[in-house]
């Protein structure tokens, strides 16, 4: 697999599993903090 189609599955990847934690209502602390970093790591993947 060449380093773009592996750079796009990796933003893939961070971008649903960010998906997953902004669908939790009423969320903790510590999972408004996971959204943030996971908000991060998608960004950077980007």
């Amino acid at each position: 697999m060449d380093r773009v189609n592996l750079s796009l599955k990796r933003a893939e990847q961070a971008l649903k599993s960010l998906q997953d934690v902004l669908q939790i209502s009423d969320a903790s602390e510590i999972e408004r903090d996971a959204a943030i970093q996971r908000f991060e790591f998608t960004f950077e993947a980007v």
